[in-house]
Order: C-alpha cells, then sequence, then structure tokens
C-alpha cells in the first residue's frame, strides 16, 4: 500500500510532467480518491460488478442499479427511470463530454449514489467506476 504523501508526490510529479495527464479530469479523480482513504488499485471488473449490482431501497420500493438509468452498456443512451429523460452514454469513449469535469463527477456522484445505493459512495468505489467507464 502506498502512503498518502508518496501518492501526492506522484500525482503532483505526474501533472507537472505531462501536460496530457494534467487535462486527464479522470486521471486526477482517482488520485484524489487515492489520497481520500481508498485502500486497494482500483478495478474496472469491480467497477462493472457495482455497474450492475441491485440496491435494495427503504419502504419496499424497487431496487435500483446504476444501469437501470444508464443501461447495461454505459456507451449506450440511457432514460431516468423515475423521469423518464434522456441520459446521454457515460463512457468517455463515445461521449467525450463526460467525465470532463472534477465538479461535476463529484455532484453526480453524491446525488447518484445517494438515490441508487442510499448512502454516499466510498472513494473506493468512485475510483472502481470512473475506471471502469474509462475502460470502455
Amino acid at each position: 500500500m502506498k502512503t498518502q504523501s508518496t501518492l501526492r508526490a506522484l500525482g503532483l510529479f505526474l501533472i507537472t510532467a505531462s501536460p496530457a495527464f494534467a487535462a486527464d479530469v479522470v486521471a486526477e479523480r482517482l488520485l484524489a480518491y487515492q489520497s481520500e482513504g481508498a485502500t486497494d488499485d482500483f478495478s474496472a471488473k469491480r467497477g462493472r460488478e457495482m455497474w450492475v449490482e441491485k440496491f435494495s431501497q427503504p419502504n419496499g420500493k424497487k431496487a435500483r442499479s446504476c444501469s437501470g438509468c444508464h443501461t447495461d452498456d454505459p456507451t449506450a443512451v440511457g432514460k431516468h427511470l423515475r423521469t423518464g429523460k434522456r441520459i446521454e452514454p457515460l463512457a468517455p469513449s463515445v461521449n467525450p463530454e463526460r467525465l470532463s469535469n472534477a465538479r461535476d463527477i463529484e455532484k453526480w456522484f453524491k446525488r447518484n449514489c445517494k438515490w441508487t445505493v442510499g448512502r454516499e459512495c466510498l472513494p473506493q468505489e468512485k475510483g472502481d467506476i470512473l475506471t471502469y467507464l474509462r475502460s470502455l
């Protein structure tokens, strides 16, 4: 396991050494999640598993999953379960606008994790999901 100071130093080096990396918001978020307490390397496999996992809801409401609105394939257009609103693909490979703003990433994680999982996602979970989305 890497220490937080080592991760920060590595992150600072990579960001200042590579303009391409500095523009990679996902990479910056992953470093932030490591410093916030993620305890393992991030895994696209775990991210995929969380993506399709059905989380039970209080008061007998139907279980929810990320894939419920975003579909099993994040490269496809989704639809919000409650409102029916169109949701553009989350995979940056088909929608370069996605995952390009750190503030939006955090806003949507906070909102969607509470609605789907019933709590805020842990740094490890966020990192796994971003790793999964970036792998597509």
